[in-house]
C-alpha cells in the first residue's frame, strides 16, 4: 500500500502540510485556548507542559498536520492520520482542534472532507475516537456521515487513559454522499 501519511494537501478554504519541529510555538499560539478543550477528555491540553506531550506524540505518529487558513494565511489547527491497517483497509483520522475564530464557519468540514478523500484513495473505513464528552465532535462527525460503532478506553500519547465513542465511516457511504 502506497498511502503517504503526510501529504500536501488543499480545497478552496484550507491547507494543510506536514506538521514538523520548528511549528510548535505557532501551533501553542492556537492551542493554548481552553475552551478548545473545554469538551475534550484531556481538558489541560491548553497547558504548555500538557501541549508539549500532544505535539510530541504528534511529531512521532508520522501522520501530523498544520492546518491553514487560506484566506488569511494564518495557522487554524491540526489533525492527523493513524493506526493504518492494511489488513483492514483502515486508518484512523483524529486528534483535531481548530481555532474558535474559526468554528461554525466549515473549516472542520473542509478538513475531514481533504482528509477523507485522500484516504479513500488508498483504503475502504475511517475510524475516529472522540472522546465520551465530547459532545461538540460528535454531531460534527455525525453530520459527515460518521456512524457510532463502539466504545473503547484510549490511551493517549503519555496521557491517562479516557473513554471514546469509536466512529466509522465507510469508502462506499462516503462515495455515496
Amino acid at each position: 500500500m502506497n498511502f503517504n501519511l503526510q501529504p500536501t494537501l488543499q480545497n478552496s478554504l484550507i491547507q494543510i502540510v506536514p506538521l514538523k519541529q520548528e511549528d510548535f510555538e505557532t501551533l501553542y499560539a492556537v492551542a493554548s485556548d481552553p475552551l478548545i478543550w473545554e469538551q475534550h477528555p484531556n481538558k489541560n491540553r491548553y497547558q504548555r507542559i500538557i501541549f508539549e506531550n500532544f505535539f510530541e506524540g504528534a511529531l512521532s505518529s508520522g501522520g501530523a498536520f498544520l492546518v491553514y487558513d487560506n484566506e488569511t494565511g494564518k495557522v487554524i489547527g491540526s489533525s492527523r492520520y493513524y493506526e493504518l491497517d492494511e489488513v483492514n483497509h483502515s486508518i484512523a483520522v483524529g486528534y483535531t482542534f481548530i481555532s474558535r475564530d474559526c468554528w461554525g464557519k466549515g473549516h472542520n468540514k473542509a478538513l475531514k472532507q481533504l482528509m477523507f478523500d485522500y484516504a479513500f484513495q488508498h483504503i475502504d473505513k475511517i475510524i475516529l475516537h472522540i472522546g465520551a464528552t465530547n459532545f461538540r465532535s460528535q454531531k460534527a462527525i455525525e453530520k459527515l456521515g460518521a456512524k457510532k460503532v463502539g466504545e473503547m478506553e484510549v490511551a493517549y500519547y503519555g496521557e491517562p487513559t479516557k473513554l471514546n465513542f469509536v466512529y466509522q465511516v465507510n469508502k462506499k457511504d462516503w462515495e455515496a454522499q
